[in-house]
């Protein structure tokens, strides 16, 4: 959620390398695409803090209303890659502004729906449709513009990549509650119109090259939709469905693992693959792809599990998780231009590991986690979360992207705009797995110290049930209950704590894999190459 990917480079072979100073249409058109790619990635986590409110308007079930972002998501992991190939044969102008008004419409539509059915339909358009913006920007940012020129333009694409899912449940707690659940969707259609109309206008990257169209690979981009669209289904309802005991999920990695044998034997056996995967032939784009899937699971899995807390242990409503969470979102806006200026001026190496460290003290932070901790608690980590994701992502873009030549971060921007989505949706599923199982060992493990042999608890028994028969209900029964929630309560916190330490060794391992990675030769804009 991530994520974002970059592939509509395709279309622009004809980028002007040499020359630093960039067309005035040219800035116009990258900053429309910018806002696009914005919308785009921003409508992941929009919903996510408002799913009771869509819940309760369109009547739906509680196991049916998970779908409305899984079909958004489902959608848009199977688009990312494809962009880059679709730019080459229809050129990004084309691809970009229909995207746009596609995306737009399909908001629209979205905004109308009556039932579960139809939202689901339109979200999974609105998640196709859009996801042929994100990689178009990534590849532009590295073909029309110098390597001089990237120490400004590469913060703006980190920044947008990571704070649209960041503040995605403050602006969907806002809207839901100040409007209604419609706008989450409405919002988009005004700078929808504009960003369409701009791009049309104003890009010109690139020519159609439409004779690529009867080279096209179906069979692999058939095979590349099940393999990616069943795996994203797995991810997303293993954990909710018990995983291979239920036989939806097991057809589901089956079908995956069967779309990704024939999707990889075409990619490589075809004139013309679906999607390029030679990038990974060059080590800096294979480990800052590594990188960035770590990275997707840091950014959706803490936007996931921030305000699962606050909402489940703390009782916050969206709007005031929104608000809590903002603070990660204001640290990005601010660390964006000093993430800039640092990249010109420090190896990135060193940026991506000083990111990783401050990553993982903010998650180890919060491994110490209490039913007590509020905003003021939460206040540092979120701090540390935020200027760590800005100061990596910076250098992850430019050492992935940056030392590959014009013609191949057409297809590798959208190859590497995937790995976020693919790091998100993974973090997500081993996280609410971990969250499963050790609440159900905590709750074991303390149940057995809240027993008739432990003085402690039966005087809190006695004080409860006294209370409560004082006012004339059974004492006694009533207090059984609540110390069961309790103890509940306080299984959840620790399971909580138990992701974030697992967190804390992943980030705090990859300050390690920083070494690895060669500094690319370029130093202007972060390590960009040519």
């Amino acid at each position: 959620m991530a994520a974002t990917a970059q592939p509509t480079a395709g279309a622009i072979a004809a980028a002007p390398a040499q020359s630093d100073k960039v067309p005035v249409r040219r800035v116009i058109a990258f900053f429309a695409m910018v806002f696009g790619m914005f919308m785009s990635i921003l409508d992941i986590q929009i919903v996510s803090a408002s799913l009771a409110e869509i819940q309760a308007g369109l009547s739906a079930g509680s196991d049916e209303i998970g779908w409305v972002q899984t079909s958004y998501l489902i959608a848009e992991v199977i688009m990312i890659p494809l962009s880059g190939t679709l730019a080459r044969i229809v050129s990004t102008r084309v691809l970009f502004a229909v995207s746009a008004a596609g995306f737009t419409a399909a908001s629209a539509l979205a905004a109308t729906a009556t039932n579960i059915d139809q939202m689901i339909v339109y979200r999974a358009i609105q998640g196709f449709i859009g996801g042929g913006m994100i990689p178009s920007v990534f590849a532009a940012a590295f073909t029309i513009f110098p390597p001089s020129k990237r120490s400004v333009v590469s913060p703006m694409i980190g920044l947008v990549a990571t704070l649209a899912p960041t503040i995605g449940p403050t602006v969907g707690g806002y809207l839901s509650h100040a409007f209604s659940w419609h706008w989450l969707f409405l919002v988009n259609i005004v700078p929808g119109i504009i960003v369409t109309i701009v791009t049309w206008n104003f890009i010109d990257f690139d020519k159609p090259q439409l004779s690529l169209m009867k080279k096209f690979d179906w069979l692999g981009l058939a095979a590349m939709a099940v393999f990616l669209g069943a795996l994203e289904y797995v991810l997303e309802e293993g954990n909710a469905n018990d995983w291979f005991n239920d036989e939806h999920i097991v057809l589901g990695a089956v079908a995956s693992a069967l779309g990704g044998l024939v999707f990889f034997y075409r990619v490589f056996s075809v004139e013309f693959p679906v999607v390029d995967l030679r990038a990974f032939s060059n080590r800096n784009f294979a480990f800052g792809s590594l990188f960035s899937f770590v990275m997707g699971i840091g950014l959706y899995g803490l936007t996931y599990i921030y305000p699962l807390y606050l909402g489940r242990i703390r009782g916050y409503d969206s709007l005031m998780i929104g608000e809590t969470m903002f603070v990660s979102g204001l640290t990005m806006f601010f660390t964006a231009p000093i993430a800039g200026a640092l990249s010109s001026r420090m190896d990135p190496r060193f940026m991506m590991m000083i990111g990783f460290a401050s990553f993982s003290y903010g998650t180890w932070i919060m491994s110490s986690l209490t039913v007590d901790w509020d905003f003021y608690e939460l206040l540092v980590p979120q701090i540390l979360r935020g200027f760590g994701l800005m100061i990596c992502m910076v250098p992850i873009n430019n050492v992935a992207l940056g030392t590959l030549t014009p013609d191949k971060v057409r297809g590798a921007s959208g190859v590497f705009n995937l790995t976020r989505n693919l790091g998100g949706a993974v973090g997500l599923a081993i996280i609410n797995t971990i969250l499963t199982q050790r609440q159900q060992e905590h709750y074991a493990r303390l149940s057995e110290h809240v027993q008739w042999g432990n003085p402690e608890a039966m005087d809190q028994m006695r004080n409860m049930a006294a209370t409560y028969t004082s006012h004339g209900l059974d004492g006694a029964t009533i207090a059984i209950q609540k110390m069961a929630g309790l103890v509940q309560r306080q299984a959840t916190i620790l399971s909580f704590a138990d992701v974030f330490v697992l967190l804390t060794v992943l980030f705090g391992s990859l300050v390690l894999c920083a070494f690895v990675i060669k500094k690319p030769q370029a130093a202007g804009g972060g390590g960009g190459g040519h």
